[in-house]
């Protein structure tokens, strides 16, 4: 038996909820001074109007040891851990003290690996889902660890924002850069490093541009499409998700393409409107 567990940042689909073998850790969101838990209660709508009414940065705190180590307990031998890069979130070093400190108490006669997925939101995802097609095709655990870890090395997460007023509120950007930016309709075009940082890619003036942009620069990267799964996250805009696939099936014939609604964190980050893509 197998669990596999993906720190909250990473969306999971009703089909995976179901499936018994997935499992949500949740981190903590901040506004203000209120705590939000990022789990099955979270209420997109209205977290994204306390976001709108602040004039302070949203912040999250990341999962506990002790709240990875409660899932390593009960039946299942081999156990998964998919957490936030770790240039972005404490979630991977927080999930490796977790095993660190179950496999002094309890041994190593469970198998327990952390990945770090070096992306966000469905990057952790679609890395779940091939831990989970290679469990069921009953392959040794450490030959899923290892083709694992090569699928993190050729993953690319991409996003663009329909507004860059959280980077604002962080002091990531001033105000007169994100009011100019505003003013023009400028959209950054962002995506992940290979070391699972955050880098601009380019910008184009509206989203529509941007999200077209967005979908070359996937193209550039996947040489093979059709053995990969594609995922789309948006941030309470299903039809700008919807148009996004169109474009990517006008070029590319991708194995499966999943759209989903983005949970907590990638809220917080990809407000509203935001457009995530991994594959």
């Amino acid at each position: 038996m197998y669990k596999i567990l993906v720190d909250s940042c990473g969306e999971l689909s009703e089909e995976m909820r179901a499936g018994g073998h997935f499992v949500n850790i949740p981190l903590i969101l901040r506004v203000d001074n209120e705590e939000i838990v990022d789990d099955e209660s979270f209420d997109q709508k209205t977290f994204l109007a306390k976001v709108a009414s602040s004039s302070n940065e949203p912040k999250s705190a990341c999962p506990s040891p002790d709240a990875y180590m409660k899932w390593m307990e009960g039946e299942s031998d081999h156990i998964y851990i998919v957490t936030l890069s770790s240039k972005l979130s404490g979630s991977y070093a927080s999930a490796s003290l977790g095993k660190e400190l179950y496999e002094e108490e309890y041994g190593d006669a469970k198998k327990i690996h952390v990945f770090d997925s070096r992306s966000a939101s469905i990057g952790e995802s679609l890395i779940g889902l091939k831990i989970e097609e290679l469990e069921e095709e009953g392959l040794p655990f450490e030959e899923i660890v290892s083709q694992t870890q090569d699928y993190i090395e050729k993953q690319h997460t991409f996003f663009v924002l329909e507004t860059l007023e959280t980077l604002r509120k962080s002091g990531r950007l001033s105000g007169l850069a994100a009011t100019i930016i505003k003013a023009l309709n400028i959209k950054p075009v962002m995506g992940s490093t290979e070391e699972g940082s955050i880098q601009k890619l380019g910008q184009e003036r509206g989203m529509t541009r941007a999200l077209m942009k967005m979908v070359r620069c996937l193209m550039e990267v996947t040489p093979d499409p059709q053995n990969r799964v594609l995922a789309i996250a948006h941030c309470n805009c299903p039809e700008r998700a919807q148009m996004v696939k169109a474009q990517v099936e006008k070029l590319a014939h991708f194995k499966k393409i999943l759209i989903l609604d983005t949970a907590g964190v990638s809220s917080m980050y990809a407000n509203d409107g935001g457009i995530i893509m991994a594959g």
